[in-house]
Formats: C-alpha cells, structure tokens, sequence
C-alpha cells in the first residue's frame, strides 16, 4: 500500500508543465449552504493557453465544502464546463500535438485529474479544446468542448492552426 501511495506522489510531483499555469479565479458562486464549514460552490476561473497568445478559456468547477473539502480530502465531481475564445491576434509560440494538455489540475487527494487539451480541425481552421477528468483505473465520460474559429483580428490575417500541427 505504502508503493502505491508513493508512486502516485511522485507521479503528482512530476505531472506536466502545463499544471504549472495558475487559473485565475473570477468568482465563486455559493450552491449548497453548511452552517458551520464553508459552502459547496462552482468556480469560474480563467487561463490564456500557454503556447497559442490570443486564445483564453474559461472553465467552471465545482468544489466541495464542509470538512472534507476544507482540509482537501474530498473527491470532486466531474462536472466541468468549458468556454474558449480568440481575445487578440492569434500567434503560435511552437508546434504542438492533437491532444496537448494546456492545463491540468488534481480533482482528488490521490488520483483524479481535469485536464484541458488542445487540438485543431485542420479542414476548418479551427481550434478545438475539450475539458475531462481522468483516473488510471476509472475514467469518466463527462467532458465539455469548445471551439475557436481563428479569424483576422486588425490587419493581421489569421494563422492556419494545420500549420502548427506536429506531424
């Protein structure tokens, strides 16, 4: 047992850069009120994709009040909705894969994990990200897409996302 607990440390330790980009918090909206520890609510939280300048998502989460949530043991859901949207020029700052992780983030104390990943629709030039959570043993199918069409933003044409693709 104690292996396992080990190995999942060191594989939370060396998870991707692409967890090390701070969401930032927008606002908390309380759902479930308690009476002596804090509220369930639902996060929205903003990031920039870290290798794609002009393209921001924005997700919510819900997090877990009451004792457990407070002290990080609870286990959160996976209800995660996701929006993302060209918010200036679109310039690549490197090639990527389909299916690169921009952000990833712990949902449980052990295991679980959201992870927001990247790809494009070459035939529409158009980025695609989808939102899901994820466990070695126990995936879910809950998951939320959004897309970003790349438009002319000023007098700058719009990239070709298929340019960018790692073959």
């Amino acid at each position: 047992m104690r292996a396992i607990l080990a190995a999942a440390f060191v594989t939370m330790a060396l998870a991707g850069s692409a967890g090390a980009q701070e969401p930032d918090v927008i606002f908390k909206k309380s759902t479930v009120w308690r009476a002596l520890t804090p509220d369930d609510k639902l996060v929205v939280q903003g990031i920039d994709d870290p290798i794609v300048e002009g393209v921001a998502c924005h997700f919510t989460t819900p997090e877990r009040g009451g004792i457990a949530g407070t002290v990080g043991l609870a286990e959160e859901v996976s209800d995660i909705s996701l929006a993302c949207r060209q918010v200036g020029p679109v310039k690549f700052k490197q090639k990527f894969e389909q299916g690169d992780v921009v952000f990833s983030e712990r949902r449980s104390l052990v295991f679980k994990r959201m992870r927001i990943v990247r790809g494009c629709d070459v035939k529409r030039n158009t980025l695609v990200y989808l939102v899901y959570s994820d466990r070695p043993i126990e995936g879910s199918p809950k998951n939320s897409t959004s897309t970003v069409p790349l438009m002319p933003w000023g007098s700058e044409p719009a990239p070709r996302c298929g340019d960018w693709v790692k073959s």
